[in-house]
């Protein structure tokens, strides 16, 4: 019976999953986060709806919601005469500028463009053909960003947030990982944020943030030691000691991947290049906290790419070998992704 009970609890939480992401979102472009984050002392709602311009008895059943869903905390004021509003560490990642802030990623992913596709998902697994996002607007997803600059921009925005949680990761957990380095290239490197964050604690390296020319064209500003390049990764890569690849890979089947991969080891030397990929590594047993993350990043690729997925360890070593590359190493690291090392 208390599963039954539990079940009835459920079903209403997938009936309305949506309405988490909606208020988030809500909350991001009313820059309630922001507000509560540079006050930098607990607010009551009537101060908080005077900063955000909001009014206040909706704002009032905005904040009632969140709280419960634990993004934000109240709190009595000092005297005990009112309610107060304060972050806590999951809200603290919706600021717009924060240094690990995840809002551009919430507003990607809630964008009509990015939503209109999971309509059409039940059609794209009985077609089994084109992406459900390529059925919604026409065009794939890379064609659609590189003429609407605006989308173009989100995606990019959100690749840059996810960096800035990302490479900190990796440098903690693999300190040794550009070690005797010259030069990187990282290849599908957007904005640029990832290789200037490497460049900036790897300060002996010299990047090449390479990506398609709409891409690095908006790219006029970077870091010292870091160049932007346009071109198409299918076709050719630049040369450097290593290539680095973040978030590219599961956007593509296994024939395309292993073309990329195989493009990356014609750009690096064989005696001491390497080929360096963060990218999830699905586990195939349980207990990972992060593995739910990856199984829900699965069903994004599933929406909005043709052929592109999440991958076990078996399936990256079948790319790998495929590819030509002699060797590998495989290591976890604070994050959704791991970091795949791979020698020609």
């Amino acid at each position: 019976m208390e599963e039954e009970a539990q079940a009835k609890v459920d079903i209403w939480k997938y009936v309305f999953g949506y309405v988490d992401m909606a208020v988030v979102k809500c909350a991001i472009e009313l820059g309630i986060a922001d507000v509560l984050e540079s006050h930098k002392t607990p607010m009551t709602l009537s101060e908080l709806s005077s900063s955000t311009g909001c009014s206040l008895p909706a704002l009032h059943r905005i904040m009632r919601f969140l709280v419960h869903r634990q993004i934000f905390k109240k709190q009595k004021s000092t005297n005990q005469a009112s309610t107060c509003y304060v972050q806590t560490p999951l809200s603290r990642l919706l600021t717009k500028n924060g240094e690990q802030s995840m809002a551009a990623f919430v507003l990607l992913e809630s964008s009509p463009v990015m939503l209109a596709p999971w309509h059409g998902l039940s059609a794209r697994v009985l077609a089994n053909g084109s992406s459900a996002f390529e059925a919604a607007h026409g065009e794939d997803v890379w064609s659609y960003a590189a003429t609407s600059p605006a989308h173009s921009k989100r995606i990019n925005d959100a690749m840059a947030c996810d960096a800035r949680v990302a490479v900190p990761a990796i440098i903690d957990g693999c300190p040794e990982l550009f070690h005797g380095l010259e030069s990187l290239v990282d290849v599908g490197g957007g904005d640029g944020t990832t290789l200037c964050m490497l460049v900036k604690a790897c300060p002996w390296i010299r990047g090449i943030n390479f990506d398609l020319p709409h891409v690095v064209s908006d790219n006029l500003d970077s870091v010292v030691g870091v160049e932007h390049v346009g071109g198409d990764m299918f076709d050719s890569i630049p040369k450097a000691d290593a290539a680095f690849l973040m978030w590219v890979l599961h956007d593509w089947g296994d024939e395309e991947c292993i073309h990329i991969l195989r493009k990356c080891r014609e750009a690096i030397p064989k005696d001491k290049g390497k080929v360096i990929i963060a990218e999830a590594v699905m586990e195939e047993e349980e207990g990972d906290k992060l593995e739910y993350v990856r199984l829900m990043l699965d069903m994004v690729m599933m929406a909005h790419t043709n052929k592109g997925k999440e991958r076990t360890l078996k399936e990256w070593v079948n790319l790998l070998t495929e590819a030509g590359f002699t060797r590998y190493t495989v290591k976890r690291i604070k994050a959704v992704q791991s970091i795949i090392e791979a020698y020609p």
